[in-house]
């Protein structure tokens, strides 16, 4: 193969949707923030945007099953880029039915020629038209169930068998699927400058169809634009925050003039919320491991005109060497976890996540509860969430954390819609993508028990 610089935008969407999957796969890059780069330094048009996002995402999500019906045709090795080349056009071919096959196959074939050489450019050709004229392999042939609905759903055959063993067929079934449609964009309305109804005009204006949610009141999802090029958002009247991420900020229920610890802050979306529901009147320390990260919660709050958001560079495994001890009212720890719920955000996590992954984090979200603890004044609230429906990560870490610490109790969850209140079990809530197009998500709520 004759090696070319790859250019990520040309004016070529499926060139480029190449160039991202490759850097996706090669250097374990993240698909969204890539995408987002992508779309952002190149100022890519709407209409070129949406194929673009539409492509990216849709290969990545289906993977293993664009294999599955590539295998039959593939004759030796190929190139990686090959493959991806191959999986992009079978995408569209099976998937969206607005690109005719005869273009997807061109174009494919075009791009071939450009990144090697002739030979490849007619392999491609000849494997694709002979998808065409014999078709797909049929999916529903696997005897194996396991092995057919981790094909269908394009998820790893292990990672099946967990979420089957933890919540049966059918909820796994219905969550595999919902992980392969695309993400609603909501954003979280800034309450301490506007209310929802002056949002949405705001929004209205720039010709945003935007529409409260049915869940959280804070939250409104767009029905188009993007969120990050508005007025609105430079103007620090909306944050981009994922509807089920809006959760602990309200479980924590923080008043006026409470004295907050946000122990694992970074970017800050759940950091400036919590400032929100306070009124902006308090004080919160928003520490991260990286320092580096910090820098996002300062520009997050000076947008939002949030004042009472302290940062420091701390790991929260050690805080309570460096931290006053008994001195925070309240205690965030949205800890670092699988991601195992916002899959459909970025389909690459199901690729490379691995079982023994759910140990170590497992032992590092013990070790932050552990320190939040011995910071938390007695009476306290401490709220624990992740981004993942792990039930090891989740219901496991909060009962080794209560088995190890008799001076906690699970508190009841609240400050929630009624929708979310009835999916609650005795002080933890789990949330999964089907339930209300958001993210998989997690929240334990905890009390510091008086000195008696």
């Amino acid at each position: 193969m004759t090696k070319k610089k790859a250019i990520i935008w040309d004016g070529n969407v499926r060139d480029a949707a190449l160039t991202i999957l490759l850097a996706v796969d090669k250097n374990q890059a993240y698909s969204n923030l890539l995408l987002n780069q992508t779309i952002n330094k190149y100022k890519i048009e709407a209409k070129d945007r949406a194929l673009l996002t539409e492509i990216t995402y849709g290969t990545l999500q289906h993977k293993y099953t664009l294999d599955f019906y590539l295998e039959p045709f593939i004759r030796g090795k190929i190139d990686l880029w090959v493959r991806w080349l191959l999986r992009l056009s079978v995408y569209q071919i099976v998937y969206l039915n607005r690109v005719p096959d005869h273009a997807a196959v061109n174009e494919a074939v075009e791009i071939a020629k450009r990144r090697g050489h002739k030979g490849i450019a007619s392999t491609v050709n000849g494997i694709l038209r002979s998808i065409l004229r014999q078709g797909i392999p049929s999916i529903d042939e696997i005897t194996d169930p396991i092995k057919r609905l981790a094909i269908k759903t394009s998820h790893p055959e292990w990672l099946v068998q967990r979420f089957i063993e933890a919540y049966g067929v059918e909820k796994t079934t219905e969550m595999l699927h919902e992980n392969n449609m695309p993400p609603i964009q909501t954003v979280r309305v800034n309450t301490t400058k506007a209310t929802v109804e002056e949002v949405l005009a705001l929004l209205e204006k720039e010709q945003i169809e935007a529409k409260q949610s049915n869940v959280m009141p804070e939250c409104i999802h767009l029905i188009n634009g993007q969120a990050s090029r508005t007025q609105a958002f430079k103007d620090g009247y909306i944050t981009i925050q994922d509807e089920s991420s809006m959760m602990p900020a309200n479980v924590l229920n923080p008043q006026k003039g409470w004295r907050i610890l946000d122990m694992c802050a970074a970017p800050g979306g759940k950091t400036t919320h919590i400032a929100e529901k306070m009124g902006n009147e308090g004080s919160i320390l928003a520490t991260d491991i990286h320092p580096h990260k910090l820098d996002l919660i300062d520009e997050n709050s000076a947008r939002l005109g949030l004042n009472i958001i302290e940062t420091a560079p701390v790991d929260g495994r050690k805080a309570a060497q460096v931290l006053p001890a008994e001195s925070f009212d309240a205690i965030l720890v949205d800890a670092p976890c699988s991601g195992l719920g916002v899959m459909r955000r970025k389909p690459d996590i199901k690729y490379t996540k691995r079982e023994e992954d759910f140990e170590s984090l497992h032992k590092i979200q013990l070790e932050l509860l552990d320190n939040a603890v011995q910071v938390l004044k007695p009476g306290g609230r401490l709220v624990y969430s992740t981004c993942t429906i792990d039930r090891e990560e989740n219901e496991g870490t909060v009962k080794a954390f209560l088995a190890s610490h008799p001076e906690m109790e699970l508190a009841d969850i609240e400050n929630l819609p009624t929708a979310l209140l009835n999916k609650g079990q005795g002080g933890m809530l789990q949330v999964f993508p089907q339930d209300f197009d958001s993210d998989g998500f997690f929240v334990a709520a905890f009390r510091k028990k008086l000195l008696r």
